[in-house]
């Protein structure tokens, strides 16, 4: 079954994207978290694996929302970045599963040494 957004809505002053489902579920998905896990084959690689460790976004914004088709937005980002599709699938999974992936992503940082700045 597919899930579709009912909303979608930036507040950039807090850098989060709040996203509203069909099921009532409503999250708010920060900027960076968006960008670091950004759909894009330069952020997730070309084969299999965790692709590309992004780092130094604490800060990025997103600065336009271009709707493509029914099934994804473009996110372009403040730092340049504007290749990622997110497709209604890809968005959801970022939603539901953003503790998950977030630790994941902070475990990824420790074991190179990155030290966030925030």
């Amino acid at each position: 079954m597919r899930t579709y957004p009912t909303e979608i809505k930036l507040h950039q002053a807090s850098r989060i994207l709040e996203v509203a489902f069909g099921d009532d579920a409503r999250f708010q998905l920060p900027c960076e978290y968006l960008r670091v896990f950004s759909p894009s084959a330069e952020v997730r690689g070309h084969g299999p694996g965790p692709g590309v460790l992004v780092t130094g976004k604490e800060t990025v914004n997103i600065t336009a929302i271009e709707p493509i088709g029914n099934y994804a937005v473009k996110l372009v980002f403040d730092d340049g970045h504007s290749t990622g599709l997110y497709s209604w699938d890809v968005l959801h999974d970022l939603s539901v599963n953003q503790d998950t992936h977030w630790q994941d992503y902070l475990r990824r940082l420790a074991e190179v040494g990155y030290q966030r700045h925030v």
